[in-house]
C-alpha cells in the first residue's frame, strides 16, 4: 500500500487569502494560469522554504503582470534563489573545530544577512524605519536615469487595475483583524508600486498615511506606453477615491451619507460584518441586515469586470434571526450571534472600532432577555445565563443539579444519621433558608423512627419490680402510636430529595418500636408478653415507612424495571414495606417504568398491601390519562365494573377501596360518563346478602364519593352526557338521606338480595354515605361559585333540625360549601365565623330547650370546616392574615382543651372533638405556610408531639406530624398548589377522620394521607452564583398580576424564597446591585421558570465586580463602591489593589492589579502603576472588565504619540474612532451619556493630550503642512510620522483633487466645507493654515477654545 501526500497550493495565510481573491476577480482561464504557475514555483523541487513564501508569491505576482522584478529595487532584493540559511553553499570542512572572529565577520557579510535586513515586507512593524532607510538607500541606488516598463505580453498585463483593487479590498480586510494586520504591512509594498504604476494618487497618498516609515522609501515608478493602456480593463468600480474602511466607519459615527462599501463575498467577511453592525446600532437601521442590506454594501460580482452597477439583492440567510426587542442593541447582539460572532472574535477587531459593539453588548448585559440562546449570552458575558441556557440540555446525574453544580447532601458520620432517612436534605440551601436556627435538626430529631425511644417512668414504692415493667411497657405501647405515625411526615419532609444509585438497594431505615429506660438505658421491649399488644399492629406503619423511603427518589432520577425488582426484599417481614416503596413509585412517576409481567407477577400474590400499594401507585402515575391497560387493572379488583355474569372474585375489601380511588385518579377531570355513573351507584351500595360488603362500608362508600368528584371534577353544572344521571340531585339525597332508588343497569340482579345481617329498609343509610356525597358535591363544583349547590351545604338554621346531622358532617359540609364558593373565603375571623348559623351567634333565651352539647360541638366542627377551607383556599401562599386568623383560632382551641379536664367543658365539647379540630386547624395552618418552615407552627407541632397519654391516639399523632412534614415539604423546596388537582388530593389525604389505631380502615383508607403528594410542586427558587457555583443570597422583585382582589403589585423578597403560584406572577426578577438583573417575564410564558423550578430551582447569577455577597457584607458597607464615599479622597486613591481578589472573580483582573498596579520602594514608574490602578478601578465600578485592554491601548496610543514613537498611524484612526463616538453621544446630550462604555474623565484626558501634542507639531511645522496641501514636493525629512498622525487624527482628505487656492477668506473656506469632508471643529484648526495666517488663532479665538 502507497500512501502519497500531494503538496499544499500555499502555506501562508496571507498569501492563500491573496490567492483567493485573485481567483475571485480573474476570469477562469487566467485565474487557472496563475494557479498552476504558482503551484509549480511553490512546489519545485529543492525549492524555497516556507520563510521564504511570501516574497516568492510577490515575485511570481509581479512577473505575471509585466513588471521586471531583476530591475525593481526592492523586488530585487526579495529574490531567494537559494532556502533562507546562512548556508549559502557546502563548504570544504575546517582544519579546526574550534571558532574565530572571522565566522562572525564572514556572516555579518553575508548576502543572507544583506537580504534580511533590506527586506521590507519580513520586517516588524516596529523596526520599519529601519527599512524605510534601507529601502531609501536602495532606491537611490539604481539610476535615476533609467526608465522602467511593464510587459504589455504578460499574462495578467489586462488585469491589473481589477487586480489592484481586490488586493485593496483584502488590506482593508486585514486592517480590521488585528491577528491579520501585521500581515497588511507586507502588503502594502505591492499595493503601493501598482498604484504609482496606475497613477491613482489618493491611493498612494492612502498608504502613505498607513505605514509613513515604510512608504517614504518607495519612488520607483513603472511606465506604461500609451499604446498598450488600451489593453488594460478598467473596471467601473474602481474610482478613483480610495475605499478606507476606517474613513467609513469614522462618517457613520459622525451621522455622515456613505457610499456603499464594496467588498468580496466569502473573503472580506470581517468587512461585512462590521459595516452591518455600524448601519445597524449608528444609523438606527433595523433591516441593515436583512432588507437594506444593498445601502450600505455594494458586493463585487465574480470575474466582473464592466457592468457592476446593478444593485446587490441579497438572498435569505438560513439562520432565522427573531428579534424580541426593537431596542437595536439588542438586535445588533442576536444577529452578530446568528453570524458565527464570538467574544473570540471581538477581542480580534480594532479597539476603536470594537467600541460600539461593545457599548452595545454592556447595554444588553444590564438587562437582557430570558429566552435568548446561549451563544448570545455568552457573547454578552452572562455567564449566569449562559450555565441556565447550558443546564436545560444537561440530563440530571445523581445529587447533581445542573452543569458543574454538586448539591450533594453531606456525607454522615454518625450510624444513626445514617439510617434515619433525612440524611439527604441538601444543608447548603436549608442554611441559607433558615440561617438562624437549627430547625431543621429539631424536625430530624422529631421525625427519627428509627432509634429507640425514651421511657421514663418514675417507680413509686409502692409498685413491684413486675408492675413497673408492665408500667415502662405500656409507656413503651403509647410512646409507639406516636412513632409509628412518624413516617407519614418523614415522607414529606424528604420528598424528592434523593437520587438512587443503581447498583445500590434504597436504604430504607428501620421502624423502630424499643425503648430505653433512664438512668441505666435498659431495654424496653414489646414482645416480651407482659401486655397485650394489638396483632397486625405494625402493618401499616411498616407500609407507611416504605413509602417515606421511597418518596425521596426524585422525579428526575435515572429509575427503570430492574432496579425496582431489585429492591424486592427477601424476607416476607418486609413485604409491606416494599408494598409502600411501590406506591411512591407511582407518586414520584417511576411507576410507569415497570414491566407489565412484573406488575402481573406483584398482584398474583394475593398480598393486600402490595396490591393496594400497586393500583394506587399505577393510578397516580397515570394522572387524568384514561390509560387503558390501567384501567382493566383496576377493573378486575372492582365488582361493579366487571360484567354480571363473571367469576366473582375474592377481593379484599382494602383492595377495592384502591381500586375505586384509582379510577378515580385515572379519570380525573375527564367526565367520562359510565364511570361517574358506576362511582355514583356504588356510593350508596347496599350490603350484600352473606356478609359481603358489610365491614367497613363507610371508606368504600367515601372512596366512590371521591372517584366521583376527581372524574367530575370542577365540571359544575357543565357535566356533559350526564342530565339524566342527576348527579348533583343523587349526591344530595346521600347526603340529606331519603328513599333508596332502584339499582339501575348490570348491577340490579347484584343487589337483588339484602342483607340477612344489616337491616336498612328501603332509605339511605346517611351515616355511611353522607360524607362521600358531601365530598363528591364539593369537588364537582369546585371554584364555581354556584350559591344555589352551596345552599344544600349549609348548616341547619333550626335547633331540631341540627339535633340530626353529626357534628362531624357539619365540618365537612362547611368545608365543602366554602371551597364551592372559593371566591369568597376571606383570610379573617369574621369569615370564619361568618358560617356559624346565626341561632349559635349572639344571646339565648333561658326558656328554649337548648342542648348545649349539640351547640358547642356544632360551632367547633363548623369553624374547622371554615379553617380547613381557608388552609385550601391559600395553600402555599404564606399569607400573613390568613395564618394570623388560623394562628388565633389554634390558640382559642388549645385554651378549651386545658379546661377540658373539667366538667363542663368536657361533658359540653369533648376532648376527641376539640383534638379533631385542633389537628384540623393545624393541618390548615401547614398548608398555608407548606414548605417555610414557620417557628410558630413548628412549636404547635413540637408541643404535640410531646403529648403522648391519654386520649392522644395514633390518628392525631400522624396528623401533626403530617403538619409538621407539610411545613418542611421538601426540605423547604416544595410547597403546595391551589389547582383543582391538588384540592383534590388535599381533599383524599386530609380527610378529617383520622384512624383510632394503627389497623383502623374503617372510615378513610390509611395509604391515601400519601395522596398529598399530588398536591405538592416546586416553587424554591435558589440562586447559585455561576462563578463559586454556590447557593447565595440574592434580591428578587416579584410582581403580581392585577386581581380583583388587589392591584398590580411588587414586592421585594430575599431569595432562595418559595415563589408565589406562578399563575399570580407578572415577572420575576433578579434586583440589583449586588447581581446583574435578570428579567423572567412570566406574562409571555412561563415554561422557562417552570423548567427551572423543576431542576431544583437553581437559578444562576452572577455578581458584579466590586460588590460583596449578602453573606459576606449584608449591609453593603463593605463594596468597593463604598469605600469612595467612606473617605475623603478620590476612590481610586482609596482602592487598593490588593483587594481586588474581593471583588472580582476575573483572573485576568486579579493578575493586571498584581503585576501592574502595586507599588514597591523600588518601582520607578510609580505613576504607571497609578495609571493602571485607576484604569482597574473604573474597569471594576462600572462593570465592564473587558475594556480594560481598550483603557490600556488609548494610554499607550497616547504616549507613543507624545514621545514620538508611532511607526505607523493605525493607532490614531482608532482614536479617531473612539473620539467620533463619544462626541455623537455627547452630541445628544447628558441623558443619553449613561449609555457609554467611557464615562469618567479618562476619555477627555487622552484627547486633550491628543490635541495638545498635534497642536505643538503644528505651531512647529505648519509650513510643512500647508506644502503638504497645496500639491508642493516635500523633502525626505518633511515626510513625518507626525504629518500623517495630523491627517488622519484631523479627518484632513487628500486635498490634490481639490483646488483650495481660490479660498481667499473664512467664509469661502466654510462654503467649501461640504467638499472637504472634514468635521468643523478640525476645519477651524486648519483654517490659519488654508488661508495663509500665520498666527494659530482665528477671528481673535485661540485654537484651544474649540478643542472641546
Amino acid at each position: 500500500m502507497l500512501r502519497i501526500s500531494v503538496p499544499e497550493v500555499a502555506t501562508s495565510e496571507l498569501v492563500q487569502k491573496c490567492l483567493q481573491a485573485i481567483r475571485f476577480i480573474l476570469p477562469k482561464d487566467a485565474a487557472m494560469k496563475v494557479l498552476v504557475k504558482w503551484y509549480n514555483i511553490y512546489n519545485a523541487p529543492g525549492g524555497s522554504s516556507a520563510h521564504a513564501e511570501w516574497s516568492l508569491f510577490v515575485t511570481c505576482f509581479m512577473t505575471l503582470m509585466g513588471y521586471n522584478t531583476e530591475r525593481l529595487a526592492w523586488t530585487r532584493h526579495l529574490h531567494f534563489e537559494v532556502p533562507l540559511s546562512p548556508v549559502i553553499a557546502a563548504k570544504k570542512a575546517r582544519h579546526s573545530a574550534q571558532g574565530s572572529e572571522e565566522d562572525w565577520d564572514y556572516l555579518l557579510a553575508s548576502r543572507y544577512h544583506r537580504q534580511i535586513i533590506s527586506q521590507p515586507v519580513c520586517a516588524s512593524v516596529e523596526s520599519s524605519d529601519i527599512v524605510a532607510t534601507e529601502m531609501g538607500d536602495l532606491s537611490s541606488a539604481s539610476s535615476p536615469g533609467s526608465s522602467l516598463k511593464l510587459e504589455s505580453s504578460a499574462p495578467l498585463f489586462p488585469h491589473i487595475p481589477a487586480l489592484f483593487y481586490v488586493l485593496h479590498l483584502l488590506y482593508q480586510e486585514l486592517q480590521l483583524d488585528e491577528l491579520h494586520r501585521a500581515k497588511a504591512s507586507s502588503l502594502v509594498c505591492v499595493l503601493q508600486q501598482l498604484a504609482r504604476d496606475l497613477q491613482l494618487e489618493e491611493y498612494v497618498d492612502l498608504y502613505w498615511r498607513d505605514y509613513p516609515s515604510v512608504m517614504s522609501g518607495f519612488s520607483k515608478c513603472c511606465a506604461i506606453d500609451h499604446a498598450v493602456i488600451g489593453q488594460m480593463q478598467h473596471p467601473s468600480f474602481l474610482h478613483s477615491k480610495p475605499p478606507c474602511v476606517f474613513s467609513w466607519l469614522s462618517s457613520c459615527l459622525r451621522g455622515d451619507e456613505n457610499t456603499p462599501f464594496p467588498y468580496l463575498p466569502a473573503i472580506c467577511q470581517r468587512t461585512r460584518l462590521l459595516v452591518l453592525s455600524y448601519a445597524l446600532y449608528i444609523f438606527g437601521d433595523d433591516k441593515a441586515t436583512s432588507s437594506n442590506e444593498s445601502k450600505y454594501l455594494f458586493k463585487l460580482s465574480a470575474g466582473q469586470k464592466s457592468c457592476a452597477s446593478e444593485p446587490y439583492l441579497r438572498r435569505q440567510s438560513s439562520v432565522k434571526v427573531r428579534f424580541s426587542s426593537a431596542s437595536l442593541a439588542e438586535q445588533l447582539v442576536v444577529w452578530l450571534t446568528s453570524q458565527g460572532f464570538t467574544l473570540k472574535d471581538l477581542e480580534s477587531v480594532p479597539f476603536g472600532v470594537a467600541l460600539p459593539i461593545r457599548e452595545a453588548i454592556y447595554r444588553c448585559r444590564e438587562q437582557p432577555c430570558s429566552d435568548w440562546s446561549e451563544e448570545v449570552c455568552l457573547l454578552i458575558g452572562r455567564q449566569d445565563l449562559t450555565k441556565q441556557a447550558h443546564k436545560m440540555t444537561l440530563a440530571k446525574s445523581k445529587a447533581s443539579v445542573g452543569s458543574g453544580l454538586s448539591l450533594e447532601p453531606p456525607v454522615a458520620t454518625e450510624p444513626d444519621e445514617e439510617e434515619d432517612g433525612m440524611s439527604d436534605i441538601i444543608q447548603e440551601v436549608t442554611g441559607l433558608i433558615w440561617s438562624q436556627d437549627l430547625r431543621i435538626q429539631e424536625v430530624r430529631r422529631l421525625l427519627r423512627s428509627s432509634g429507640p425511644v425514651r421511657v421514663s417512668v418514675v417507680q413509686l414504692p409502692e409498685v413491684s419490680d413486675h408492675e413497673y415493667i408492665e408500667e415502662k411497657e405500656n409507656k413503651l405501647l403509647q410512646l409507639c402510636q406516636r412513632t409509628m405515625a412518624l413516617p407519614v411526615g418523614r415522607g414529606l419532609f424528604t420528598l424528592f430529595s434523593y437520587h438512587p444509585v443503581l447498583t445500590e438497594p434504597l436504604p430504607v431505615p428501620k421502624l423502630n418500636l424499643t425503648g430505653r429506660a433512664p438512668p441505666r438505658n435498659t431495654m424496653v421491649d414489646l414482645s416480651s408478653g407482659n401486655i397485650d399488644v394489638p396483632p397486625n399492629m405494625t402493618s401499616w406503619p411498616s407500609f407507611h415507612n416504605g413509602v417515606a423511603a421511597g418518596l425521596k427518589i426524585a422525579p428526575a432520577s435515572q429509575v427503570d424495571s430492574a432496579w425496582i425488582a431489585y429492591n424486592k426484599p427477601k424476607s416476607p417481614e418486609l413485604a409491606n414495606e416494599y408494598a409502600g416503596f411501590l406506591m411512591a413509585l407511582g407518586l414520584n412517576g417511576h411507576l410507569t417504568k415497570l414491566a407489565t409481567l412484573n406488575i402481573h407477577d406483584y398482584l398474583t400474590k394475593g398480598h393486600e398491601m402490595t396490591s393496594i400499594g400497586l393500583l394506587l401507585g399505577v393510578s397516580s402515575a397515570k394522572l387524568g390519562t384514561m390509560d387503558m391497560s390501567t384501567t382493566r387493572l383496576l377493573s378486575i379488583h372492582i365488582p361493579a365494573l366487571l360484567p354480571p355474569t363473571s367469576t366473582e372474585l375474592d377481593v379484599p375489601h382494602n383492595v377495592q377501596v384502591a381500586a375505586v380511588i384509582g379510577v378515580g385518579l385515572v379519570y380525573q377531570g375527564t367526565g367520562h360518563r359510565h364511570n361517574a355513573e358506576v362511582l355514583l351507584s356504588e356510593i350508596g351500595r347496599p350490603p350484600g346478602p352473606e356478609m359481603e360488603y358489610c365491614t367497613d362500608r363507610e371508606s368504600y362508600s367515601l372512596a366512590a364519593g371521591l372517584a366521583l368528584g376527581m372524574v367530575c371534577l370542577g365540571h359544575g353544572s357543565n357535566l356533559i352526557g350526564m342530565t339524566d344521571l342527576n348527579v348533583p340531585e343523587q349526591l344530595y339525597q346521600y347526603m340529606v338521606g331519603g328513599h333508596r332508588r332502584a339499582q339501575a343497569g348490570a348491577n340490579r340482579e347484584r343487589h337483588k338480595s339484602p342483607s340477612y345481617q344489616i337491616k336498612e329498609g328501603d332509605t339511605i343509610n346517611v351515616d355511611v354515605t353522607c360524607p362521600g356525597a358531601t365530598l363528591a358535591l364539593a369537588m364537582i363544583y369546585l371554584k364555581t361559585n354556584n350559591r344555589s349547590i352551596a345552599d344544600w351545604l349549609k348548616p341547619p338554621d333550626t335547633w331540631f333540625l341540627l339535633d340530626f346531622i353529626k357534628p362531624e358532617f357539619l365540618l365537612l359540609r362547611t368545608l365543602a360549601r366554602c371551597i364551592i364558593m372559593w371566591d369568597e373565603i376571606l383570610p379573617n375571623s369574621e369569615w370564619v365565623k361568618s358560617n356559624i348559623p346565626q341561632i349559635m351567634r349572639g344571646n339565648f333565651d333561658a326558656s328554649e330547650d337548648i342542648n348545649m352539647e349539640t351547640m358547642a360541638q356544632a360551632q367547633d366542627y363548623i369553624t374547622a370546616g371554615a379553617c380547613m377551607a381557608l388552609g385550601l383556599r391559600f395553600a402555599g401562599s404564606a399569607n400573613s392574615d390568613a395564618f394570623d386568623c388560623l394562628y388565633e383560632f389554634a390558640r382559642t382551641f388549645m385554651k378549651m382543651m386545658s379546661f377540658a379536664g373539667t366538667a363542663a367543658v368536657g361533658a359540653q365539647m369533648g376532648y376527641y372533638n376539640l383534638q379533631t379540630g385542633l389537628s384540623m386547624i393545624l393541618l390548615a395552618m401547614s398548608m398555608v405556610m407548606a414548605g417555610t418552615g414557620n417557628l410558630k407552627v413548628l412549636q404547635l407541632c413540637r408541643f404535640f408531639h410531646k403529648r403522648t397519654g391519654g386520649e392522644m391516639n395514633y390518628g392525631f399523632h400522624m396528623a401533626h406530624h403530617m403538619a409538621l412534614g407539610l411545613l418542611f415539604l421538601g426540605g423547604g423546596r416544595y410547597t403546595i398548589s391551589t389547582s383543582n388537582s391538588a384540592i383534590a388530593a388535599l381533599l383524599c389525604a386530609l380527610y378529617p377522620h383520622f384512624p383510632a389505631h394503627s389497623t383502623d380502615n374503617r372510615y378513610h383508607l390509611q395509604a391515601l394521607r400519601h395522596l398529598v403528594v399530588l398536591a405538592a410542586e416546586p416553587r424554591l427558587l435558589v440562586p447559585v452564583d455561576v462563578d463559586s457555583l454556590k447557593p447565595c443570597y440574592a434580591l428578587l422583585e416579584v410582581s403580581y398580576k392585577e386581581t380583583k382582589w388587589y392591584n398590580e403589585t411588587t414586592v421585594e423578597l430575599m431569595a432562595p424564597t418559595l415563589l408565589p403560584e406562578l399563575h399570580l406572577l407578572k415577572q420575576v426578577k433578579v434586583k440589583g446591585p449586588r447581581y446583574w438583573e435578570l428579567t423572567l417575564d412570566l406574562s409571555k410564558e412561563t415554561h422557562h421558570l417552570k423548567s427551572i423550578l423543576s431542576q431544583d430551582g437553581v437559578l444562576y447569577v452572577k455578581l458584579r465586580a466590586g460588590q460583596l455577597p449578602y453573606k459576606d457584607d449584608p449591609q453593603g458597607w463593605k463594596s468597593l463602591l463604598t469605600t469612595a464615599v467612606n473617605h475623603r479622597n478620590s476612590g481610586v486613591t482609596a482602592f487598593k489593589p490588593e483587594t481586588i481578589s474581593t471583588f472580582t472573580s476575573n483572573p485576568a483582573l486579579i493578575s493586571f492589579a498584581d503585576f501592574f498596579c502595586k507599588t514597591s520602594e523600588g518601582m520607578k514608574h510609580r505613576k504607571d502603576a497609578h495609571v493602571f490602578s485607576a484604569m482597574l478601578y473604573e474597569c471594576v465600578t462600572q462593570e465592564c472588565p473587558e475594556m480594560l485592554p481598550t483603557y490600556i491601548a488609548i494610554e499607550q496610543a497616547v504616549s507613543a504619540l507624545q514621545r514620538g514613537d508611532l511607526q505607523q498611524t493605525f493607532p490614531l484612526w482608532q482614536l479617531r474612532l473612539v473620539v467620533d463616538l463619544w462626541d455623537s453621544r455627547m452630541l445628544r446630550g447628558p441623558a443619553n451619556s449613561h449609555n457609554t462604555l467611557l464615562k469618567s474623565e479618562f476619555l477627555p484626558v487622552m484627547k486633550n493630550a491628543v490635541d495638545v501634542a498635534l497642536d505643538g507639531w503644528l505651531k512647529d511645522s505648519s509650513s510643512v503642512l500647508r506644502s503638504y496641501m497645496w500639491n508642493q514636493v516635500l523633502s525626505k525629512d518633511a515626510q513625518s510620522i507626525m504629518l500623517a498622525c495630523f491627517l488622519v487624527y484631523r479627518s484632513i482628505p487628500c486635498f490634490r483633487s481639490t483646488q483650495l487656492k481660490s479660498c481667499s477668506s473664512f467664509g469661502d473656506l466654510l462654503s467649501c466645507s461640504s467638499q472637504l469632508e472634514i468635521p468643523l471643529r478640525d476645519l477651524l484648526r486648519l483654517a490659519p493654515v488654508l488661508l495663509g495666517s500665520g498666527s494659530p488663532s482665528l477671528l481673535g479665538f485661540p485654537l484651544h477654545a474649540f478643542s472641546s
